[in-house]
């Protein structure tokens, strides 16, 4: 039962656009489109969203199953439905994974508020070489009192909308920074694909070419997919502990996955037709292309300007939007578990989330021995890149490994579709689902990790 303190969404439209805000975020608009443009476009595109659909959607319906069952954050879930048992360890291993993550998230999502300010006052206009704008983030990134200040400012606007809580902070949050983020990336899009010679790159992003497809396209095909949807980690499970049991929890999975991946979808067609417009660029420039490559693209497009401000503000709300979901874990942890007062999980929470990140924000050009830390098999690594090598990859993986495990044998296909068919009682697809939960779900996480692990570990480097 639920506790008469525990919050409840409001709607089920709000549920979905907290949940959709929670997997929209930067990995949509700024890695989607980066490791498309490295693995060949169009017939990437298409795998990745089969990818989606047939392995992601199965483990997000499995940890809403999970929570709405338990009423409870990922610890409390486990320790409620297995008692006496280690699958409480799982829900931990999201609980220590949602607060890394939002710590070097937050410095990422602090760059994108810089970006705003400095497209909204016009800093990039003038420059017409890549080397300047280059300089820019170098010199941006380098200055720790400015990338600390800034992520500390981000981690402050993700707790003072947890603090309103679930109804007046984040269902509230999410039905007015949802709609803005859509109408925004909209503009963008039909701005860049009516830019003269666009052409060329809508053919790159929407013409594939199998070709150009081998099995580590199909791997980070299928890594972007799960990583995109902020699986493994227990948000899913959490915003699934605030349902009530009326809800179809199969639809509701679907219309966040179908969100998730629109908008990543609209985030390619945005940039691609604008970034062929200019000469010399290329679509496999990495990381890069959205704080070097696309202000040089903005400052050579009319209204450049107007267009890098939204561009930036898109991705800002894009992030602010994840970073509640993922933040909420802890919180949500400290609330159950511990009775800790909202007020109290949040501020812990929040505070604990920056001291970590700190390390991640001084190791971009700040502090030598934090930018160069470890070395895998040629590629160097600072310390934000091995926090997301560890909790943003290979914890996520094993948590989502693990739920498939938990649901398809230990609390079993039975126990999860009686909690799935209280708001779906035809619930059509049971069948297909109990495959997909008990075999090819965790033998693609197996074998993306086994890949990683000892075929090619910088695959999504």
């Amino acid at each position: 039962m639920t506790s008469p303190e525990r919050g409840q969404w409001g709607t089920k439209l709000g549920f979905i656009l907290a949940a959709a805000g929670s997997a929209i975020g930067l990995g949509n608009i700024w890695r989607f489109p980066t490791t498309v443009g490295q693995n060949g476009g169009a017939a990437f595109v298409l795998i990745y969203v089969a990818s989606v659909f047939i392995i992601s959607l199965s483990i997000m319906i499995a940890e809403f199953a999970i929570g709405r069952h338990a009423q409870k954050n990922p610890v409390g879930a486990f320790n409620s439905i297995a008692p006496g048992t280690l699958w409480k360890y799982v829900g931990l291993l999201g609980v220590v994974t949602g607060w890394a993550i939002t710590s070097y998230y937050s410095v990422v999502a602090g760059w994108t508020l810089g970006y705003f300010f400095k497209t909204a006052t016009g800093q990039f206009s003038g420059m017409v070489t890549s080397d300047e704008i280059t300089e820019v983030f170098v010199s941006f990134a380098a200055d720790p009192l400015n990338v600390i200040g800034l992520h500390a400012l981000f981690i402050i606007l993700t707790m003072a909308i947890l603090l309103a809580g679930v109804k007046a902070g984040i269902e509230r949050w999410s039905k007015i920074l949802m709609p803005i983020l859509l109408l925004l990336l909209v503009l963008l899009v039909v701005r860049s694909v009516t830019l003269p010679g666009a052409s060329e790159g809508l053919s790159f992003y929407l013409e594939p070419d199998w070709s150009k497809v081998s099995m580590r396209n199909v791997i980070a095909a299928m890594g972007q997919a799960f990583f995109s949807l902020s699986l493994g980690m227990g948000t899913m499970i959490t915003y699934g502990s605030y349902l009530s049991r009326k809800e179809n929890l199969v639809s509701s999975a679907g219309w966040v996955c179908t969100l998730d991946t629109g908008i990543a979808f609209l985030a390619g067609l945005a940039i691609f037709p604008a970034l062929f417009t200019v000469p010399g660029l290329e679509p496999t420039v990495g990381a890069g292309l959205i704080f070097v490559v696309l202000p040089n693209v903005f400052n050579q497009i009319p209204l450049g300007d107007l267009f890098g401000t939204g561009f930036f503000l898109l991705l800002t709300i894009a992030a602010l939007t994840s970073s509640i979901s993922i933040l909420i874990v802890p919180v949500a942890y400290f609330e159950d578990e511990k009775g800790w007062s909202k007020r109290k999980a949040v501020l812990v929470s929040g505070a604990v989330a920056f001291l970590l990140g700190i390390p991640s924000a001084l190791s971009v050009g700040g502090v030598e021995w934090l930018t160069d830390l470890v070395s895998i098999e040629g590629r160097t690594y600072g310390f934000l890149d091995m926090m997301n090598l560890m909790f943003g990859q290979y914890s996520l993986m094993t948590g989502s490994f693990l739920v498939a495990l938990f649901v398809g044998w230990k609390w079993g296909v039975a126990g999860a579709r009686t909690e799935i068919e209280q708001g779906n009682p035809a619930f059509k697809s049971r069948a297909i689902f109990a495959f997909l939960i008990r075999f090819l779900c965790p033998l693609a996480i197996a074998l993306l990790l086994a890949y990683l692990l000892f075929y090619d570990p910088n695959a999504f480097a």
